[in-house]
């Protein structure tokens, strides 16, 4: 597939965004990107990303099986996901999608002939104070019952967009796409829809009621661009080096230490202390010490010696003493260990009788069948 200019643009700009060193690092825009013109990651997608980044198609590829926002086949123009996990189960999730399963034919991953709907249980959505919950495109549609889903899928059937119960009004799984690939939202009015939840402000309440607040925080503070926030920085910078002191004058130089070869006649070469090597050579020859390892820096360490082999017959007499102290238990075996017992028991099932001479099946001679 030949991607649009358009599309071919949007990656410039995203690739654009990162250093030149970490271009590889606008992969999963890219991958968006292309989800925003075919409705999934295709091969040619994925080549397409490999391209304008200079990867090869397996690493496109091994990211873009990973994450599942990322689709592997045609999906509808509303992805609906159910969320299944406990907390969702537990307040109807399952029922919630197996409904919708039911009504609209089709099952996980799976889109209705009309291309509309794709189905998918999902395993978290992150929001279980609304459980159980359900999201169109990624946007929420909280404490949903079986009747009140399937009204939200038969109004994207007939070309309505129902308002989800927070965040934005709906869009498109494509024009979803090219939002999460970091451009924004250009339908009229797109984000002055929606409010947020009463779950999430209960807390904001709570630390308002109770004077919970983070110290030396002015909510009212301005957000500043990162032009302003870097002249700031700048200009604090600055402040603090005026202010720092003047630098103390540099000591007299004194005479060098004589060399020890000059203080004691000695031409023997320095070695480090113990301090100076590597911490990981150190680790590494404390835990894993043998016969070839030199410690020359490691005073009072004694170099293992290989000492002459003990003799066989001390040997032998070891083990015989170890013996001696050590007789077995005199409690008995357990059932069924008496080697007398188990020939008895072999022979009575080679000749195909029992030992009361009933049901060849029963080689114990109790009446039960084994």
């Amino acid at each position: 597939m030949s991607f649009s200019e358009t599309t071919r643009a949007r990656a410039r700009e995203i690739i654009a965004r990162y250093p030149a060193d970490r271009s590889r690092s606008a992969l999963l825009p890219l991958l968006h990107l292309v989800q925003s013109e075919e409705g999934y990651v295709s091969p040619a997608g994925v080549e397409f990303c490999a391209e304008v980044l200079g990867l090869n198609k397996a690493q496109v590829g091994a990211v873009a099986t990973f994450y599942t926002m990322y689709k592997r086949k045609p999906t509808g123009d509303y992805l609906v996901s159910v969320c299944t996990n406990t907390m969702c189960d537990v307040l109807g999730g399952q029922k919630v999608y197996d409904t919708l399963a039911e009504h609209l034919g089709v099952g996980h991953e799976e889109t209705t002939a009309d291309g509309k709907i794709t189905l998918e249980h999902a395993e978290c959505l992150a929001a279980c104070d609304y459980g159980p919950v359900m999201t169109v495109n990624y946007d929420f549609f909280d404490n949903v019952e079986p009747q009140g889903a399937l009204d939200v899928v038969e109004e994207l059937r007939a070309g309505g967009r129902p308002m989800p119960t927070r965040g934005a009004r709906l869009c498109t799984l494509k024009e979803m796409a090219v939002q999460l690939a970091g451009f924004a939202d250009e339908r009229d009015g797109a984000v002055a829809d929606g409010g947020p939840g009463e779950p999430s402000l209960r807390g904001l309440r709570l630390a308002e009621q109770h004077g919970v607040s983070v110290p030396g925080f002015d909510p009212k503070t301005p957000i500043r661009s990162k032009a302003e926030a870097d002249r700031a920085a700048a200009a604090e910078k600055a402040k603090a080096e005026a202010a720092k002191p003047a630098p103390a004058p540099e000591p007299a130089k004194t005479a060098e230490p004589a060399k020890p070869e000059a203080a004691t006649g000695s031409t023997a070469p320095d070695v480090k202390a113990p301090d100076a090597k590597s911490p990981q050579v150190r680790t590494a020859e404390t835990r894993q010490p043998d016969a070839s390892t030199p410690v020359p820096d490691a005073p009072g360490t004694k170099m293992p010696v290989d000492g002459p082999a003990p003799a066989p017959r001390d040997a032998r007499a070891a083990e015989a003493a170890g013996a001696a102290a050590n007789p077995p238990a005199g409690d008995g075996k357990p059932a069924g260990d008496a080697a007398g017992a188990q020939e008895r028991n072999l022979k009575e099932a080679e000749s195909g009788t029992g030992a009361d001479g009933g049901d060849p099946a029963d080689a114990s001679g109790t009446g039960v069948r084994k």
